[in-house]
């Protein structure tokens, strides 16, 4: 079972959080505010924040963006992730991918099951790696940034998390690049 190890330092991560939307402003993200105090309160640094519209070529040029800061480490998004015309957050997450983490979108939906029961089928959050960045795109709702943060997010960025977690694969993410 997973676990906190408390022998081990803990090590913030620097994380972005990008709001997708065509409606909100920084007054109203409630989403990405909710995020961002989930963020700092763990102990992590909120690195950047922004919202861009629902234009999958505008969301994919600030993933890009992002990735090649080296200052992020990670970039989470919230909105566009359902089923509508509008909904292309989960398509520029992918152009931008270099691998996906398939079990994220799994896990999130076992996760939203126990909450909103089948509902959970509208979603498609979904994770990855580009440029030694991790991504994920989330829901646009509240609760479900809160659940993919308390349930999957805050564990898996924790260093003293076991067995595993994303943190301490950070050094390897790139190493295919340095084979060039």
């Amino acid at each position: 079972m997973s676990r906190i190890d408390e022998s081990r330092e803990f090590l913030p991560v620097r994380i972005a959080v990008l709001t997708v939307s065509d409606t909100r402003t920084e007054a109203d993200d409630r989403s990405g505010q909710t995020l961002a105090d989930r963020i700092t309160a763990a102990g992590h640094v909120l690195a950047d924040r922004g919202i861009v519209r629902d234009e999958r070529a505008v969301i994919a040029a600030q993933l890009r963006t992002w990735c090649a800061d080296p200052k992020i480490d990670v970039v989470i998004s919230t909105g566009g992730t359902g089923l509508t015309g509008r909904d292309v957050t989960v398509e520029a997450h992918r152009d931008v991918y270099e691998k996906e983490i398939d079990a994220f979108g799994t896990v999130f939906t076992i996760v939203s099951m126990n909450k909103i029961g089948t509902s959970a089928v509208q979603s498609r959050a979904t994770g990855g790696v580009a440029q030694g960045t991790y991504m994920f795109a989330l829901p646009g709702s509240p609760g479900a940034c809160k659940d993919a943060w308390d349930e999957i997010l805050a564990p898996q960025l924790d260093y003293r998390h076991s067995p595993c977690n994303f943190v301490e694969i950070f050094p390897r993410l790139a190493e295919h690049q340095k084979r060039k």
